[in-house]
């Protein structure tokens, strides 16, 4: 069966050691569209975090999607339109909040436009914003919370060693009730339960009407691990995680070595 959607993550994928994007990279993503494929760049970032890499790649046309928010929002990226938005609820962001305060993790609540900032653990502020640049960030009060405050994501981003420790403490009762990962090594997701990379793909799916198995994904990390078990073709880096590569149908060559160009390439060109 023919491959007609590529989704691809970005950060240890598309982007090399650089955070930029090969040329190789970018020629392969152009044929694919030549050919009448879709390319979706599938990410845990807002759209406002990689209009660069958008326009970089040539996807920012009419037509172009981008999957965000680690597959929580589906937008033009053209225009930003929302197709398709899943948030948190104020009730699961005092929830949330509750437990990084018994983990002792600052914590950072993240809309369409906004990082909110409520206080942090003493001597803990949250290093988020050296992954995120392109929102503002706006402290907020807990007791006096806007209703509704749909959020998009909740972080937690801290030193790996302690944060990896402080993960193993996390109650079975919030990893029902949230979908919980990691999408670096210092940065845990708190998404709703409905969202992850995968489900995103299915959102994909029923609106482009493009069958999982005509889909290829292409990534590196706990957070891409699901899209990787959805799609006909799961493609996993080489630099990858080894649950990831444990899961994919193809070991592509790594992010320095424009790993998706060379799967792009294999699958989807030829």
């Amino acid at each position: 069966m023919s491959i007609k959607l590529v989704a691809i993550d970005l950060d240890g994928t598309l982007l090399n050691s650089q955070r930029q994007v090969s040329e190789e990279n970018k020629q392969a993503i152009q044929k694919a569209k030549a050919q009448g494929v879709k390319v979706v760049l599938v990410t845990g970032r807002p759209l406002k975090g990689m209009l660069s890499i958008l326009e970089d790649c040539g996807l920012t046309e009419e037509g172009d999607l981008g999957l965000t928010y680690n597959g929580g929002l589906v937008q033009w990226t053209q225009t930003g339109e929302t197709l398709s938005q899943i948030t948190h609820s104020k009730t699961d962001v005092l929830d949330v909040y509750k437990l990084s305060q018994k983990l002792d993790l600052p914590c950072n609540f993240i809309d369409l436009d906004t990082v909110y900032e409520p206080p942090y653990p003493k001597d803990k502020p949250s290093q988020y914003s050296r992954h995120m640049k392109a929102l503002p960030y706006e402290p907020v009060d807990m007791t006096d919370l806007p209703d509704p405050f749909p959020i998009n994501k909740i972080v937690m981003c801290w030193d790996q060693e302690e944060l990896d420790q402080k993960v193993q403490e996390i109650p079975d009762t919030y990893r029902e009730r949230y979908t919980i990962m990691k999408s670096r090594d210092n940065l845990l997701e708190v998404l709703p339960k409905a969202v992850d990379k995968g489900k995103g793909l299915k959102l994909l799916s029923e609106l482009l009407d493009i069958a999982l198995d005509e889909m290829m994904a292409i990534g590196d990390q706990e957070n891409d691990l699901a899209m990787v078990q959805a799609a006909g073709i799961g493609v996993a880096m080489s630099n990858a995680l080894d649950s990831v590569k444990e899961n994919a149908q193809f070991i592509t060559r790594s992010n320095d070595e424009h790993g998706v160009a060379y799967a792009i390439e294999r699958y989807v060109l030829n």
